[in-house]
Protein backbone atom coordinates (compact mmCIF):
# COMPACT_ATOMS: atom_id res chain seq x y z
CA UNK A 1 0.00 0.00 0.00
CA UNK A 2 1.34 3.40 -1.03
CA UNK A 3 -0.31 6.24 0.93
CA UNK A 4 -0.46 9.76 -0.44
CA UNK A 5 -1.64 12.61 1.77
CA UNK A 6 -3.78 15.31 0.16
CA UNK A 7 -4.73 18.60 1.79
CA UNK A 8 -8.20 19.84 0.76
CA UNK A 9 -9.29 23.25 1.99
CA UNK A 10 -9.95 25.44 3.77
CA UNK A 11 -9.76 27.46 0.56
CA UNK A 12 -11.69 25.05 -1.61
CA UNK A 13 -15.06 25.55 -3.41
CA UNK A 14 -16.73 22.69 -1.52
CA UNK A 15 -15.41 23.62 1.94
CA UNK A 16 -16.33 27.32 1.64
CA UNK A 17 -13.19 28.50 3.41
CA UNK A 18 -14.24 27.07 6.77
CA UNK A 19 -13.19 23.40 6.77
CA UNK A 20 -9.95 21.58 6.02
CA UNK A 21 -9.83 17.90 5.18
CA UNK A 22 -6.58 15.95 5.36
CA UNK A 23 -7.11 12.90 3.13
CA UNK A 24 -4.92 9.81 2.92
CA UNK A 25 -5.40 7.89 -0.33
CA UNK A 26 -4.10 4.68 -1.82
CA UNK A 27 -4.35 5.33 -5.53
CA UNK A 28 -7.84 6.85 -5.81
CA UNK A 29 -9.20 4.99 -2.74
CA UNK A 30 -9.69 6.89 0.49
CA UNK A 31 -7.93 5.35 3.47
CA UNK A 32 -8.61 8.09 6.01
CA UNK A 33 -10.23 11.53 6.17
CA UNK A 34 -9.37 13.81 9.07
CA UNK A 35 -11.49 17.00 9.35
CA UNK A 36 -9.77 20.08 10.78
CA UNK A 37 -12.23 22.59 12.21
CA UNK A 38 -12.12 25.89 14.09
CA UNK A 39 -11.97 28.32 11.16
CA UNK A 40 -15.36 29.79 12.10
CA UNK A 41 -15.24 29.58 15.88
CA UNK A 42 -16.83 32.51 17.77
CA UNK A 43 -17.39 31.15 21.27
CA UNK A 44 -21.18 31.42 21.28
CA UNK A 45 -21.60 29.21 24.37
CA UNK A 46 -19.41 31.59 26.39
CA UNK A 47 -21.08 34.70 24.98
CA UNK A 48 -24.45 33.38 26.18
CA UNK A 49 -23.10 32.91 29.71
CA UNK A 50 -22.27 36.63 29.91
CA UNK A 51 -25.55 38.11 28.70
CA UNK A 52 -29.13 38.19 29.93
CA UNK A 53 -31.40 35.49 28.55
CA UNK A 54 -33.20 37.36 25.80
CA UNK A 55 -30.12 39.20 24.61
CA UNK A 56 -28.84 35.91 23.19
CA UNK A 57 -31.17 34.75 20.34
CA UNK A 58 -29.23 36.76 17.70
CA UNK A 59 -26.06 34.83 18.63
CA UNK A 60 -27.89 31.50 18.44
CA UNK A 61 -29.27 32.18 14.97
CA UNK A 62 -25.75 32.56 13.60
CA UNK A 63 -25.02 28.92 14.52
CA UNK A 64 -27.03 27.72 11.53
CA UNK A 65 -27.28 30.50 8.97
CA UNK A 66 -29.21 28.19 6.60
CA UNK A 67 -31.97 27.56 9.18
CA UNK A 68 -31.51 30.32 11.79
CA UNK A 69 -35.05 30.24 13.19
CA UNK A 70 -34.57 26.61 14.25
CA UNK A 71 -31.65 27.51 16.53
CA UNK A 72 -33.54 30.54 17.86
CA UNK A 73 -36.43 28.26 18.77
CA UNK A 74 -34.11 25.73 20.43
CA UNK A 75 -32.55 28.37 22.67
CA UNK A 76 -35.80 30.15 23.55
CA UNK A 77 -37.34 26.74 24.36
CA UNK A 78 -34.54 26.14 26.86
CA UNK A 79 -35.11 29.55 28.48
CA UNK A 80 -38.87 28.89 28.65
CA UNK A 81 -38.16 25.57 30.38
CA UNK A 82 -35.82 27.26 32.86
CA UNK A 83 -38.21 30.11 33.68
CA UNK A 84 -41.37 27.98 33.64
CA UNK A 85 -43.00 29.97 30.83
CA UNK A 86 -45.87 28.29 28.96
CA UNK A 87 -46.20 28.82 25.21
CA UNK A 88 -49.58 30.19 24.11
CA UNK A 89 -51.76 27.67 22.32
CA UNK A 90 -51.99 29.60 19.06
CA UNK A 91 -48.27 30.36 19.21
CA UNK A 92 -47.53 26.62 19.19
CA UNK A 93 -49.23 26.29 15.81
CA UNK A 94 -47.57 29.39 14.41
CA UNK A 95 -44.15 28.18 15.54
CA UNK A 96 -44.71 24.84 13.80
CA UNK A 97 -45.70 26.63 10.59
CA UNK A 98 -42.64 28.90 10.64
CA UNK A 99 -40.24 26.12 11.64
CA UNK A 100 -41.48 23.83 8.87
CA UNK A 101 -41.15 26.68 6.36
CA UNK A 102 -37.59 27.05 7.61
CA UNK A 103 -37.03 23.31 7.11
CA UNK A 104 -38.27 23.62 3.52
CA UNK A 105 -35.86 26.49 2.86
CA UNK A 106 -32.99 24.49 4.36
CA UNK A 107 -33.69 21.33 2.37
CA UNK A 108 -34.08 23.35 -0.84
CA UNK A 109 -30.59 24.69 -0.18
CA UNK A 110 -29.29 21.12 -0.16
CA UNK A 111 -31.22 20.10 -3.29
CA UNK A 112 -29.78 23.09 -5.12
CA UNK A 113 -26.25 22.40 -3.93
CA UNK A 114 -26.15 18.67 -4.65
CA UNK A 115 -25.62 19.14 -8.38
CA UNK A 116 -22.73 21.52 -7.76
CA UNK A 117 -21.13 19.12 -5.28
CA UNK A 118 -21.20 16.43 -7.96
CA UNK A 119 -19.88 18.79 -10.63
CA UNK A 120 -22.99 18.07 -12.70
CA UNK A 121 -25.31 20.98 -13.26
CA UNK A 122 -26.07 24.58 -12.35
CA UNK A 123 -29.69 24.25 -13.53
CA UNK A 124 -30.81 22.46 -10.37
CA UNK A 125 -29.13 25.11 -8.26
CA UNK A 126 -31.05 27.93 -9.95
CA UNK A 127 -34.39 26.10 -9.82
CA UNK A 128 -34.13 25.21 -6.14
CA UNK A 129 -32.89 28.62 -5.08
CA UNK A 130 -35.74 30.29 -6.92
CA UNK A 131 -38.20 28.24 -4.84
CA UNK A 132 -36.14 28.82 -1.70
CA UNK A 133 -36.49 32.54 -2.32
CA UNK A 134 -40.29 32.18 -2.30
CA UNK A 135 -40.09 30.49 1.11
CA UNK A 136 -37.76 33.19 2.42
CA UNK A 137 -40.25 35.82 1.26
CA UNK A 138 -42.95 34.11 3.35
CA UNK A 139 -40.66 34.13 6.39
CA UNK A 140 -39.86 37.78 5.74
CA UNK A 141 -43.56 38.52 5.50
CA UNK A 142 -44.15 36.84 8.87
CA UNK A 143 -41.12 38.19 10.74
CA UNK A 144 -39.98 41.36 9.00
CA UNK A 145 -36.52 39.92 8.28
CA UNK A 146 -35.22 37.95 5.32
CA UNK A 147 -32.40 35.92 6.87
CA UNK A 148 -31.93 36.35 10.62
CA UNK A 149 -35.39 36.56 12.13
CA UNK A 150 -35.01 36.74 15.95
CA UNK A 151 -38.78 36.20 16.03
CA UNK A 152 -39.11 34.00 19.12
CA UNK A 153 -40.18 35.50 22.42
CA UNK A 154 -40.93 33.83 25.72
CA UNK A 155 -44.40 32.31 25.41
CA UNK A 156 -44.88 33.21 21.76
CA UNK A 157 -43.46 35.31 18.95
CA UNK A 158 -42.52 38.91 18.21
CA UNK A 159 -45.04 39.44 15.39
CA UNK A 160 -48.52 38.17 14.69
CA UNK A 161 -49.05 36.57 11.29
CA UNK A 162 -50.10 39.00 8.53
CA UNK A 163 -53.70 38.96 7.42
CA UNK A 164 -53.16 37.17 4.08
CA UNK A 165 -50.29 34.98 5.23
CA UNK A 166 -52.23 31.71 5.10
CA UNK A 167 -53.41 32.34 1.55
CA UNK A 168 -49.91 33.30 0.36
CA UNK A 169 -48.38 30.26 2.05
CA UNK A 170 -50.86 27.74 0.63
CA UNK A 171 -50.42 29.15 -2.89
CA UNK A 172 -46.63 28.93 -2.57
CA UNK A 173 -46.76 25.36 -1.29
CA UNK A 174 -49.01 24.23 -4.15
CA UNK A 175 -46.48 25.48 -6.69
CA UNK A 176 -43.55 24.06 -4.75
CA UNK A 177 -45.13 20.61 -4.50
CA UNK A 178 -45.56 20.41 -8.28
CA UNK A 179 -42.00 21.56 -8.95
CA UNK A 180 -40.56 19.25 -6.32
CA UNK A 181 -41.84 16.27 -8.29
CA UNK A 182 -40.11 17.68 -11.38
CA UNK A 183 -36.88 18.09 -9.44
CA UNK A 184 -37.00 14.44 -8.42
CA UNK A 185 -37.62 13.30 -11.98
CA UNK A 186 -34.91 15.61 -13.34
CA UNK A 187 -32.26 14.28 -10.96
CA UNK A 188 -33.24 10.64 -10.62
CA UNK A 189 -33.50 10.10 -14.38
CA UNK A 190 -29.97 11.41 -14.72
CA UNK A 191 -27.72 8.31 -14.92
CA UNK A 192 -24.66 10.24 -13.74
CA UNK A 193 -26.50 11.50 -10.65
CA UNK A 194 -27.64 7.98 -9.77
CA UNK A 195 -24.19 6.50 -10.34
CA UNK A 196 -22.58 9.11 -8.10
CA UNK A 197 -25.18 8.72 -5.33
CA UNK A 198 -26.47 5.13 -5.25
CA UNK A 199 -24.34 2.76 -3.15
CA UNK A 200 -21.86 5.56 -2.34
CA UNK A 201 -21.08 6.64 1.22
CA UNK A 202 -23.02 3.81 2.85
CA UNK A 203 -23.65 4.18 6.58
CA UNK A 204 -25.12 1.01 8.09
CA UNK A 205 -27.82 1.16 10.74
CA UNK A 206 -25.62 -0.21 13.54
CA UNK A 207 -22.81 2.21 12.68
CA UNK A 208 -25.18 5.17 12.53
CA UNK A 209 -26.37 4.39 16.05
CA UNK A 210 -22.83 3.85 17.35
CA UNK A 211 -21.60 7.11 15.83
CA UNK A 212 -24.52 9.08 17.27
CA UNK A 213 -25.58 10.78 14.04
CA UNK A 214 -29.06 12.29 13.94
CA UNK A 215 -31.59 13.75 11.55
CA UNK A 216 -31.90 12.71 7.89
CA UNK A 217 -28.46 11.05 8.05
CA UNK A 218 -29.71 8.70 10.78
CA UNK A 219 -33.14 8.06 9.27
CA UNK A 220 -31.63 7.29 5.86
CA UNK A 221 -29.86 4.37 7.58
CA UNK A 222 -33.12 2.85 8.79
CA UNK A 223 -33.34 4.26 12.33
CA UNK A 224 -36.77 5.55 13.34
CA UNK A 225 -35.77 8.51 15.46
CA UNK A 226 -37.16 11.99 15.04
CA UNK A 227 -37.59 14.33 18.02
CA UNK A 228 -40.94 15.48 16.61
CA UNK A 229 -42.17 11.88 16.97
CA UNK A 230 -40.12 10.45 19.85
CA UNK A 231 -40.31 13.50 22.12
CA UNK A 232 -43.13 15.62 20.63
CA UNK A 233 -43.23 19.34 21.32
CA UNK A 234 -45.68 22.08 20.39
CA UNK A 235 -48.51 20.41 18.42
CA UNK A 236 -46.69 17.75 16.37
CA UNK A 237 -48.65 14.98 18.09
CA UNK A 238 -51.98 16.68 17.26
CA UNK A 239 -50.90 17.06 13.64
CA UNK A 240 -50.11 13.32 13.37
CA UNK A 241 -46.52 13.84 12.35
CA UNK A 242 -44.92 10.85 10.57
CA UNK A 243 -41.14 10.41 10.44
CA UNK A 244 -39.56 9.51 7.10
CA UNK A 245 -37.20 6.53 7.07
CA UNK A 246 -35.22 4.75 4.34
CA UNK A 247 -32.85 1.83 4.69
CA UNK A 248 -30.02 1.98 2.13
CA UNK A 249 -27.91 4.42 4.13
CA UNK A 250 -26.16 5.84 1.04
CA UNK A 251 -25.98 9.31 -0.51
CA UNK A 252 -29.15 8.69 -2.50
CA UNK A 253 -31.11 7.63 0.60
CA UNK A 254 -30.00 10.75 2.46
CA UNK A 255 -31.14 12.86 -0.50
CA UNK A 256 -34.48 11.07 -0.78
CA UNK A 257 -35.23 11.31 2.96
CA UNK A 258 -34.99 15.08 2.72
CA UNK A 259 -37.36 15.11 -0.26
CA UNK A 260 -39.86 13.03 1.73
CA UNK A 261 -39.47 15.37 4.69
CA UNK A 262 -40.35 18.31 2.46
CA UNK A 263 -43.65 16.70 1.50
CA UNK A 264 -44.34 16.04 5.19
CA UNK A 265 -43.45 19.64 6.10
CA UNK A 266 -45.96 20.92 3.55
CA UNK A 267 -48.63 18.62 4.96
CA UNK A 268 -47.89 19.79 8.50
CA UNK A 269 -48.16 23.45 7.51
CA UNK A 270 -51.54 22.93 5.88
CA UNK A 271 -52.81 20.93 8.86
CA UNK A 272 -51.57 23.58 11.30
CA UNK A 273 -53.47 26.31 9.45
CA UNK A 274 -56.63 24.19 9.52
CA UNK A 275 -56.44 23.44 13.26
CA UNK A 276 -54.97 26.70 14.52
CA UNK A 277 -57.22 28.31 17.17
CA UNK A 278 -58.10 31.98 17.43
CA UNK A 279 -56.21 34.09 19.89
CA UNK A 280 -52.92 35.86 20.31
CA UNK A 281 -49.49 34.47 19.50
CA UNK A 282 -47.37 37.36 20.74
CA UNK A 283 -44.81 36.60 23.42
CA UNK A 284 -43.58 38.59 26.40
CA UNK A 285 -41.96 41.96 25.56
CA UNK A 286 -38.33 41.91 26.60
CA UNK A 287 -38.62 45.15 28.56
CA UNK A 288 -41.21 43.60 30.91
CA UNK A 289 -39.30 40.42 31.69
CA UNK A 290 -37.88 39.94 35.17
CA UNK A 291 -36.33 36.48 34.85
CA UNK A 292 -36.47 34.20 37.83
CA UNK A 293 -35.34 30.68 37.06
CA UNK A 294 -37.68 28.01 38.43
CA UNK A 295 -35.65 25.07 37.14
CA UNK A 296 -31.93 25.12 37.83
CA UNK A 297 -30.97 22.54 35.20
CA UNK A 298 -32.83 22.05 31.91
CA UNK A 299 -32.27 19.85 28.88
CA UNK A 300 -34.25 20.73 25.76
CA UNK A 301 -34.09 19.13 22.33
CA UNK A 302 -35.62 19.97 18.96
CA UNK A 303 -35.56 18.40 15.49
CA UNK A 304 -33.72 21.06 13.51
CA UNK A 305 -33.17 20.49 9.75
CA UNK A 306 -29.73 18.89 10.25
CA UNK A 307 -30.72 16.59 13.10
CA UNK A 308 -31.27 16.72 16.82
CA UNK A 309 -30.30 20.03 18.39
CA UNK A 310 -29.95 19.82 22.16
CA UNK A 311 -29.21 22.41 24.85
CA UNK A 312 -28.05 21.66 28.38
CA UNK A 313 -28.38 24.76 30.54
CA UNK A 314 -27.65 25.56 34.16
CA UNK A 315 -29.90 28.54 34.88
CA UNK A 316 -29.28 31.56 37.06
CA UNK A 317 -31.87 34.26 37.77
CA UNK A 318 -30.81 36.60 34.95
CA UNK A 319 -28.58 34.58 32.61
CA UNK A 320 -27.27 31.11 31.96
CA UNK A 321 -24.54 30.03 34.38
CA UNK A 322 -23.54 27.33 31.88
CA UNK A 323 -24.83 26.47 28.44
CA UNK A 324 -23.75 23.57 26.24
CA UNK A 325 -25.05 22.80 22.75
CA UNK A 326 -25.15 19.39 21.09
CA UNK A 327 -24.97 20.55 17.50
CA UNK A 328 -26.11 18.07 14.82
CA UNK A 329 -23.54 19.19 12.24
CA UNK A 330 -20.66 18.58 14.66
CA UNK A 331 -21.78 15.01 15.36
CA UNK A 332 -22.49 14.23 11.71
CA UNK A 333 -19.11 15.61 10.63
CA UNK A 334 -17.44 13.32 13.16
CA UNK A 335 -18.87 10.37 11.18
CA UNK A 336 -17.24 11.50 7.93
CA UNK A 337 -14.08 9.42 8.44
CA UNK A 338 -16.11 6.22 8.86
CA UNK A 339 -18.42 6.90 5.92
CA UNK A 340 -15.67 7.79 3.45
CA UNK A 341 -13.30 4.93 4.21
CA UNK A 342 -12.87 2.84 1.05
CA UNK A 343 -14.67 5.35 -1.17
CA UNK A 344 -13.11 6.94 -4.24
CA UNK A 345 -11.53 10.36 -3.85
CA UNK A 346 -13.89 11.63 -6.58
CA UNK A 347 -16.85 10.79 -4.33
CA UNK A 348 -15.53 12.63 -1.27
CA UNK A 349 -17.58 15.78 -1.74
CA UNK A 350 -20.67 13.89 -2.81
CA UNK A 351 -20.52 12.23 0.61
CA UNK A 352 -19.54 15.45 2.38
CA UNK A 353 -22.45 17.28 0.75
CA UNK A 354 -24.95 14.52 1.62
CA UNK A 355 -24.32 15.20 5.32
CA UNK A 356 -25.67 18.75 4.81
CA UNK A 357 -23.24 20.40 7.20
CA UNK A 358 -23.18 24.01 8.34
CA UNK A 359 -19.74 24.78 9.68
CA UNK A 360 -20.88 27.54 12.04
CA UNK A 361 -22.90 24.81 13.75
CA UNK A 362 -19.70 22.77 14.07
CA UNK A 363 -17.52 25.66 15.28
CA UNK A 364 -19.60 26.93 18.16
Amino acid sequence: MSITRINIGPIHPSTHGVCRLVVDVDGDTIVKVEPHIGFLHRGVEKLVENRMYMQCPPYMEKLDYVAPMSMDDLYVGAVEAALGVEVKERAKYVRVILLELQRLASHLFLIGSVGNDLGLMFTMFMWAFKDRDLILKLLEEATGQRMFYVNMRLGGLVNTLPKDFEEHTIDTLEGLEKRLKKYQAFLEKNPIFIERMKGVGVLKKEDAIDLGVTGPVLRASGVRYDVRKNNPYYVYRELNFSEKVLYDGDNLARFRVRILEMYESMRLIRAAFEKMPEGDEKGMPIRLITPKAKNRIVVVNREVPRGEGLIYMVADPEKAYRLSIRAPSFINLAALEHITKGARIADLFAIFGSLDLVMADVDR
